[in-house]
């Protein structure tokens, strides 16, 4: 009896939901955010050239807000977009001097093949299928993650820092 109690415990045990381990540590550090000697709009600008001076298609704008989004194809059946998203808001109070909030989101899409089959239905003598080859291709999305590696940002604000700089330059 007690045996099967037990059996019938451990059962329900595993229809449980498994519990996820949290990969959120919040700290300090700056990986993504960065301060500019410059207004949040103007910090902005420079991120949204940034963005477009590698390939990727700004589609959303404001003067405090860029996304950008871009995609690869690194294998014939893998197809990953990137979105990065750069979020400007005033550090002091006289708006001179900004900080930078960036975030860059990769999801990663796999090709799936299915086969699609016809059948004819005719009243009294039934259905009848008929061998057509056809199918069908379309992504499936199989993981997102955002990118927390301290270069990819870095070189992502130097670059930032670089047209801060060709504006100050300019007439």
């Amino acid at each position: 009896m007690l045996a099967g109690l037990v059996a019938v415990l451990a059962a329900c045990s595993s229809n449980l939901p498994k519990q996820v381990s949290v990969q959120e540590a919040f700290d300090s550090s700056s990986t993504f955010s960065r301060s500019f000697d410059a207004p949040p709009a103007q910090a902005c600008e420079a991120a949204r050239r940034a963005l477009l001076s590698q390939g990727y298609i700004a589609n959303a704008r404001t003067a405090e807000l860029i996304e950008g989004r871009k995609s690869f194809q690194p294998d014939p059946e893998l197809n990953q977009e990137m979105n990065i998203r750069v979020v400007c808001v005033p550090q002091t109070t006289d708006g001179q001097v900004s900080i930078g909030f960036v975030t860059a989101l990769q999801d990663s899409y796999m090709l799936k093949k299915s086969a699609n089959s016809a059948s004819v239905g005719v009243g009294a003598l039934g259905s009848l299928s008929l061998p057509f080859a056809a199918g069908s291709d379309s992504l499936v999305k199989v993981g997102s993650e955002t990118i927390a590696t301290r270069g990819f940002y870095d070189s992502f604000f130097d670059l930032v820092e670089t047209y801060l700089e060709r504006g100050r330059e300019a007439p």
